[in-house]
């Protein structure tokens, strides 16, 4: 399996929408650390930062100028955010559909990564087939699924332990039409040596060590964050660090069943640590953000506010309020109804569960 460290999450280049996000890479991506940054402080309100102080916050991350501002023009073209000019300042802030898209990650990414639901034993299934000529939709298909949290049993067959929803339904839809079958049922295991468990289309054990790699990183900072020894530039950049690491675990493990998963599984755990970091430095993070902003403006830096992830697990809102975001989870996914058997779900007969031949339904 190669690892979703390494897939273009959110959004690809490629696609025909105005807002484009950037592209993960490994490591932290100047664009990808500067998303992350704005969204971190400002995704409540929106607020507008000056230019300077965000190239400013970003080379106390270690990105260099040139990097920083470069990075903020390649967002601006993307339409992930939105400049405005008074007199020789520029600031730029949020657009609306980048804070929305940030906000349901956001959600997601807490959610995903609870204890997953009961499960009922049945797998979806994705059968596809598409052209030679057909490769950019092909990888756009695979990204996809991907982002939903499936994985390749075989090349053109991607299965989920969970129940492709409606909304990730219409967004397969919108990729190829008359390719695609999806179907629901339970595994008929042959008991042999040929036969392969779904479970493997996963690489349980790189899971787990990356998993175990979070936790080696980031555990000898507990203590410092706990008594406070971490504030500052340090507090900001430890921040989006952990943030722009974890958030690529749901994709990576996408809330696969404790039943299929090995004793000591680490998902719980790392949860734990990335709330510990990212909640323990929200208050010197944010204060140093304020300081930072307010030596590039005439007035007291306003709608500057550090998220927790219960903020982020309630629905952080651009519009300053709380709840689910409007524009739905970038990848999701729901566990079945533990009360229904796959087999009764659409009718009688084995396999009727999620029986469709239509349209379909982020990082290798």
């Amino acid at each position: 399996m190669t690892s979703p460290f390494h897939i273009e999450e959110i959004y690809s280049d490629d696609g025909s929408n105005s807002l484009r996000m950037p592209r993960r890479q490994v490591g932290n991506s100047p664009q990808g650390f500067a998303m992350t940054l704005l969204a971190d402080y400002t995704l409540r309100t929106r607020a507008a930062l000056p230019s300077a102080a965000i190239v400013a916050l970003l080379t106390e991350s270690g990105v260099t100028t040139a990097g920083a501002r470069t990075a903020i023009s390649r967002l601006a073209r993307r339409g992930v955010l939105e400049g405005s000019r008074h007199g020789r300042r520029s600031s730029y802030r949020l657009s609306r559909a980048a804070a929305a898209n940030l906000s349901s990650g956001g959600n997601w990414i807490l959610t995903s990564t609870t204890a997953a639901a009961p499960w009922d034993r049945c797998w979806t299934i994705v059968a596809f087939s598409l052209p030679q000529d057909r490769s950019a939709q092909r990888r756009a298909l695979r990204s996809q699924l991907r982002w939903l949290g499936y994985a390749p049993l075989y090349d053109g067959l991607w299965i989920s332990p969970y129940e492709l929803t409606p909304r990730a339904r219409v967004q397969l839809e919108q990729l190829t039409l008359g390719t695609v079958t999806v179907f629901r049922g339970r595994q008929n295991v042959l008991g042999s040596i040929s036969d392969r468990a779904p479970i493997e289309a996963w690489d349980i054990d790189a899971i787990n060590r990356h998993y175990a790699e979070f936790l080696d990183s980031w555990t000898s900072l507990l203590p410092l964050v706990s008594s406070g020894q971490v504030d500052g530039a340090a507090a900001v950049r430890a921040r989006t660090e952990v943030m722009d690491t974890f958030r690529r675990f749901p994709t990576l493990d996408p809330q696969l069943p404790v039943e299929l998963l090995p004793a000591g599984w680490l998902r719980q755990p790392a949860r734990e640590l990335f709330a510990a970091v990212y909640d323990g430095l929200a208050q010197p993070a944010e204060q140093h953000v304020r300081a930072v902003v307010g030596r590039f403006t005439d007035s007291a830096p306003l709608g500057i506010r550090a998220h927790t992830t219960a903020d982020l697990i309630a629905g952080v809102r651009a519009d300053g309020g709380a709840g689910p975001a409007e524009t739905g989870q970038p990848g999701e996914w729901q566990g079945p109804d533990p009360a229904t058997h796959c087999d009764e779900a659409d009718g009688p007969g084995p396999g009727r569960a999620d029986l469709t031949a239509r349209a379909p339904a982020v990082r290798t």
